[in-house]
C-alpha cells in the first residue's frame, strides 16, 4: 500500500517574540506531524474527547523531531489561549507565553498536546531562546488537512 503524502496533515508555527513589549524575532516555519496523530484523530472522529488538543508546550531539547517523538524535555505545559478555523480544512491552535511564565529555562522545542497528554505535533528551534522575565510571546500553530 503505497501512502499519499499530499494527503497528510501538515502544520506551521508562527510566533512574534517580544522584548519589553518590542517585537524581536518572527518564527514562521512548518513543523512535524508525529505518529500520535493518527492516534488522536482516529479516537477524535470517534468521539473520545480526550484526544482534543488543549496544551501547548515549551521544552527544552534541540535534538531534531522525528515521528516517534511522545513528548518534551522539561516540558512547561499551559492551556490553549483559544482555537479558531481560519479556512474549511485547517484549524488554528492561538497562545501566548507571558513574561512571569517559565522564567530561567532556555526553550529550544514546542509541542501540541491533547487533554489527556499526547502529543500531537513537535517544533525544534535553531537556536534556543533564552526565556527571562523581559520576554514574551505571542503564537499561532495552524494544522491542515
Amino acid at each position: 500500500m503505497m501512502i499519499d503524502k499530499a494527503n497528510q496533515p501538515s502544520g506551521r508555527l508562527i510566533i512574534d517574540v517580544f522584548k519589553n513589549g518590542e517585537v524581536i524575532e518572527h518564527f514562521d516555519e512548518p513543523n512535524l506531524i508525529v505518529l500520535n496523530s493518527k492516534l488522536i484523530q482516529s479516537q477524535l472522529l470517534g468521539g473520545n474527547s480526550g484526544y482534543a488538543i488543549s496544551q501547548i508546550g515549551f521544552g527544552t531539547n534541540g535534538t531534531a523531531p522525528v515521528a516517534g517523538n511522545t513528548g518534551l524535555t522539561g516540558s512547561y505545559l499551559k492551556h490553549i489561549d483559544y482555537v479558531s478555523y481560519p479556512a474549511s480544512n485547517s484549524v488554528l491552535f492561538g497562545f501566548s507565553l507571558g513574561s512571569t511564565e517559565n522564567n530561567g529555562v532556555s526553550i529550544s522545542e514546542f509541542g501540541l498536546f491533547t487533554v489527556n497528554g499526547k502529543l500531537f505535533a513537535r517544533r525544534v528551534r535553531s537556536t534556543p531562546l533564552a526565556k527571562t522575565s523581559d520576554i514574551s510571546l505571542s503564537a499561532s500553530w495552524i494544522i491542515s488537512f
